[in-house]
């Protein structure tokens, strides 16, 4: 699987990202360029412990059902998010790419033997978890731009 916790593969994402225009058309969902790069910033925030976002009881902390999302199951399109993740408007684009490559950065340097944050619908995350999430979710939204 690929990981946000492997070097190869974060720098992949940065690429990718890299390659996003502002005024890209998304292939599904409502959010513009600017926005959805806010909202995987504020994400990659969130799993790395500088976001706090408000946990939410759901059917997915069950571990059978949890793991099957985490690696198993492509991630729907259109699933709601956590306010928290939508709530700030978009700066400057070039700054918004600055805040995501340090976001990255931040979660990369996290020590993996202090505790991580839990997610809000799926509780408690090994760094593991989090680098798969991280990547599948960043991965995502690229894809619905095209990238």
């Amino acid at each position: 699987m690929r990981s946000m916790q492997v070097e190869a593969d974060r720098s992949a994402i940065l690429v990718r990202v890299r390659r996003l225009s502002p005024d890209a058309t998304p292939r599904w969902g409502k959010m513009s360029a600017p926005q959805m790069l806010v909202h995987i910033t504020e994400a990659m925030r969130m799993a790395s412990g500088d976001l706090v976002v408000r946990a939410k009881r759901h059917p997915v902390r069950l571990p059978v059902i949890k793991q099957l999302m985490l690696y198993v199951v492509p991630m729907p399109k259109n699933l709601p998010t956590a306010p928290e993740l939508v709530a700030r408007a978009p700066a400057v684009f070039d700054e918004e790419l600055r805040a995501f490559a340090e976001a990255v950065r931040r979660f990369a340097g996290r020590d993996p033997t202090v505790a991580w944050p839990d997610h809000p619908v799926f509780g408690a995350m090994t760094p593991h978890s989090w680098g798969v999430l991280a990547h599948k979710h960043t991965d995502h939204h690229l894809t619905q731009f095209g990238l």
